[in-house]
């Protein structure tokens, strides 16, 4: 079969960025009603994710050096519910993925799973929490705000959600996901009423990233104004997010899916395909995607596939990387199911391309509507084939780089996807090696 040739294009809209992340972390603690809250001597638990956040480490050394400043004894503790196996020692060699390990911060990691708990909601549900940050004299979070892959409401993913699901460990995560998308989205704020009420929290650092995944806004959010200000931010960070600029495509491949990408593996505000059991597809959803591939499971998902059955096609090589521990953990807390049903496999990606091509419902290949990008997260560079090209030009901000070319496979018909993208996580991580 002919794989339509590809023209690279690039979305220019102007995006705001913090030129100096560490500075602006300083800046943002030292001005906030959180850093009065903060005695010399106090322990500080400073809790950190499973995310592939931009600039973590930096973010964290800065948050932890600014404790420092004001006396206090600070320490990292892990918050990402049953991730990592939902072992200790997983959730340190996630941390560690990211940088996040004493070597390189100078306090103190801690990673148990224990968790004790301190009240029931207004559900009438426990409510679980961290046994190392309840001991801690102060608590804060360091964690991203955007929208969430699962759910809308006024909390998404963002300080709360840390609160309730990263410190409430798995039991935390296991009773918050038992209800399913509603539980999400009714059981966050009613346990966090709970936690801001009982536990020692005094307030989180909420970071937002543009669509080029650079650090776009610092904030920090007093446990005071937690529940006004967390939903402004939000609505900020859906503003940002980068998406795909078509309304429809008759075939995406994606070059890797995974954790760090996304909570879901392939982020279904980008591809359009919430897959939630028993509840409608949103139709306001775009793009809409008949047939989308998928090439790899990223490295950083440590065999966590999660997310992986939002695509329709794969590799063997993906589904043989899985490590059943971690994927099944995940994916029964979290109780989508849907999602991470095994797609249908070929040996090599030329094959999962060609049979998306061929079962896209659109028989003639030069109408195809075809775009590779390299992960949900990445997409401000999209190689598009010629049926695209009209569409692109009436696009705002999105430049042509370059000219159309064949799609660069190597001897064993896998696609070289760091000459395609070699600014991606993907392509950093290859240099790298």
């Amino acid at each position: 079969m002919d794989i339509p040739h590809v023209q690279l294009v690039r979305q220019t809209a102007p995006q705001p960025t913090v030129a100096d992340v560490a500075g602006e972390v300083r800046r943002q603690w030292a001005i906030s009603k959180t850093a009065k809250r903060i005695k010399p001597g106090m322990r500080v638990a400073v809790a950190c994710g499973s995310r592939g956040i931009q600039n973590y480490l930096v973010i964290a050394k800065a948050t932890i050096d600014f404790l420092k400043e004001l006396g206090a004894k600070p320490f990292v503790v892990s918050a990402m519910g049953s991730h990592g196996g939902a072992t200790a020692d997983g959730q340190r060699e996630l941390l560690a993925s990211y940088e996040i390990d004493e070597a390189h911060l100078g306090v103190p990691v801690v990673t148990d799973m224990d968790a004790v708990t301190i009240g029931t909601n207004s559900v009438g549900q426990p409510v679980w929490w961290d046994k190392n940050a309840l001991a801690a004299d102060a608590v804060v979070t360091v964690s991203r705000v955007k929208p969430h892959t699962d759910f809308r409401g006024k909390f998404e993913s963002g300080i709360l959600k840390m609160l309730v699901i990263g410190l409430g460990k798995r039991h935390g995560a296991d009773q918050v996901h038992s209800f399913g998308p509603r539980g999400l989205r009714d059981m966050i704020p009613a346990a966090g009423k709970v936690i801001v009420e009982k536990t020692p929290f005094i307030g989180g650092l909420a970071i937002m990233e543009n669509l080029n995944e650079q650090t776009a806004k610092l904030e920090v959010v007093d446990r005071d104004d937690l529940w006004d200000r967390e939903p402004v931010l939000l609505e900020e960070a859906r503003k940002l997010l980068g998406r795909l600029p078509f309304k429809a495509l008759d075939v995406l491949v994606i070059g890797e899916c995974g954790k760090n990408y996304s909570g879901a593996g392939m982020d279904p505000n980008v591809v359009g395909r919430m897959l939630i059991e028993a509840s409608p597809e949103v139709e306001t959803n775009d793009p809409k995607i008949t047939r989308i591939g998928v090439l790899d499971v990223s490295v950083e998902s440590h065999g966590n596939a999660t997310g992986i059955g939002i695509a329709d096609l794969t590799t063997t090589r993906a589904l043989t990387g899985i490590d059943q521990t971690a994927f099944r953990m995940n994916n029964l807390t979290a109780r989508s199911l849907w999602r991470s049903k095994l797609p249908i496999t070929f040996d090599t990606d030329r094959e999962v391309i060609e049979a998306c091509l061929d079962t896209c419902w659109q028989p003639d290949i030069p109408n195809v509507k075809f775009g590779v990008i390299p992960n949900t997260l990445e997409v401000a560079e999209v190689w598009i084939s010629s049926a695209l090209v009209e569409e692109a030009k009436a696009v705002p901000h999105l430049e042509f780089v370059g000219t159309p070319q064949p799609l660069p496979f190597d001897a064993n018909g896998n696609l070289m996807q760091e000459k395609l993208f070699p600014h991606s996580v993907r392509g950093r991580r290859c240099k790298h090696h």
